[in-house]
């Protein structure tokens, strides 16, 4: 695990899947999970179930066609909520990825073009949801889980 590539994200794993968010610093990656584990945790249909893998560094590695995501040894369990410092949380010790939000996406937009729809991490092609700078990601995260568009990580 200490060589597998270390992205800049956090991931949480809801339902079977993670969700890998990505995006440049402040863009709200923590306050993502945050907010996706407080739904699941209120008893939210929409969101069943979700656990942190990791916040601010995650290892990823390619196990039979699929990607893995880890939290960085040193920051297993910790997450940071703006305006209350570092917390602790239950975690998951690996989760397999099933989409990838990218928070603060230049790309994103009303009608997204197909080919925003996908990236590429580690020679893999996963799903992904562009929100742009500025914009709640939390409802177009639901609407995406719902629609069973693509690979659902809720429904696989």
């Amino acid at each position: 695990m200490a060589d597998d590539p270390t992205l800049h994200a956090t991931a949480i794993l809801i339902g079977a899947k993670a969700v890998l968010i990505r995006g440049p610093s402040g863009s709200g990656k923590s306050s993502l999970a945050w907010d996706l584990i407080q739904a699941a945790s209120a008893g939210t249909a929409a969101l069943p179930f979700a656990r942190l893998v990791g916040d601010d560094r995650i290892h990823v590695d390619v196990r039979a066609g699929r990607l893995l995501v880890r939290p960085a040894q040193a920051l297993a369990g910790l997450i940071e909520i703006r305006g209350l410092g570092i917390r602790r949380l239950p975690y998951e010790a690996v989760a397999v990825a099933g989409l990838v939000v990218d928070l603060a996406a230049a790309d994103a937009g009303r009608l997204p073009a197909r080919e925003a729809a996908e990236t590429a991490i580690s020679g893999l092609i996963l799903p992904r949801l562009a929100v742009a700078a500025g914009q709640d990601p939390v409802p177009l995260v639901l609407a995406w889980l719902g629609t069973g568009l693509g690979v659902n990580p809720a429904a696989n």
